[in-house]
């Protein structure tokens, strides 16, 4: 079906244009646009890693969400910004220019359609960047739009605990936890028999330079990994999965709580309502 991972009552395109223009609260339901990759994890695992992940996790927090909040996931967006791996086979990637032009341009018809409150939930590590420019251009062009870009392991969540601290430092990209994950959703599509591990050459001790983080440099895959690999998957294993996905989940339906809730700040609001008064006859 085509709801996937997201139970049917949360999924925004099994509704009517009826039922939306009839949904009360508008401006504070929360509509979530999910938003993946289809890209090489080494030759272990299925190049729909990312997309899967999100879809996942984002499921299995609406299904613990209290049916009194409104929140309603989109249909996945599985294409993004995968240049750094497009020099392995199967990579489909998007210019970051198309990449922004399809979230604004979603993001304007669910304003359109009377939506306030847009969770752009990435699960792709090659394009935070871009949904935090289209949720600062969406919010600047609709003052009243709350457009919030989230990166979905970035929610409160367990896997630190699980994986050692060379995994946790350099693990990021087909490694222990997204294996482990993948063994716990789609079992059937990993090959654990052709998972290696592959860490990235070291930078001297005295470099302040790193591949993610504060001081990054600029890089491409295959400038670090002959597999694709960045980091250890042959210690995954589903229980990992299944712990890490509850914790994610867990996660997300605190977000999505607190989505829900929140009203944005407004100083300039506050400042022209109180000139207006201070200026009354």
């Amino acid at each position: 079906m085509l709801h996937g991972f997201i139970p049917s009552d949360r999924f925004f395109a099994y509704l009517s244009w009826s039922d939306i223009q009839a949904m009360p609260d508008k401006e504070n339901v929360v509509i979530i646009q999910p938003i993946g990759a289809i890209e090489q994890h080494g030759h272990h695992l299925p190049l729909a890693v990312d997309a899967a992940i999100g879809v996942a996790v984002l499921g299995k927090a609406l299904a613990r969400l209290a049916a009194e909040i409104p929140a309603y996931a989109l249909p996945s967006l599985d294409y993004g910004k995968s240049n750094e791996h497009w020099h392995f086979p199967g990579t489909i990637t998007l210019s970051s220019q198309t990449l922004i032009a399809v979230l604004m341009e979603v993001g304007e018809s669910i304003y359109r359609a009377g939506f306030r409150k847009l969770v752009l939930m990435n699960s792709h590590g090659g394009q935070p960047q871009i949904v935090e420019i289209v949720a600062r251009d969406l919010h600047q062009r609709y003052a009243d739009f709350m457009v919030f870009p989230l990166f979905t392991w970035r929610v409160p969540n367990m896997a630190a605990e699980l994986l050692t601290p060379q995994e946790r430092e350099w693990g990021i990209h087909a490694g222990d936890a997204e294996t482990s994950l993948l063994l716990a959703l789609l079992p059937d599509h990993v090959k654990m028999e052709q998972a290696i591990a592959e860490y990235p050459p070291p930078l001297p001790a005295t470099s302040l330079l790193s591949l993610e983080g504060k001081l990054p440099f600029a890089w491409v895959t295959r400038d670090i990994s002959q597999s694709g690999v960045i980091g250890d998957p042959t210690t995954a294993t589903p229980e990992k999965g299944e712990r890490i996905l509850a914790s994610l989940a867990e996660g997300w339906v605190k977000v999505i709580e607190d989505i829900y809730h929140f009203r944005s700040p407004q100083v300039w609001q506050e400042n022209s309502d109180r000139a207006k008064l201070d200026n009354a006859p």
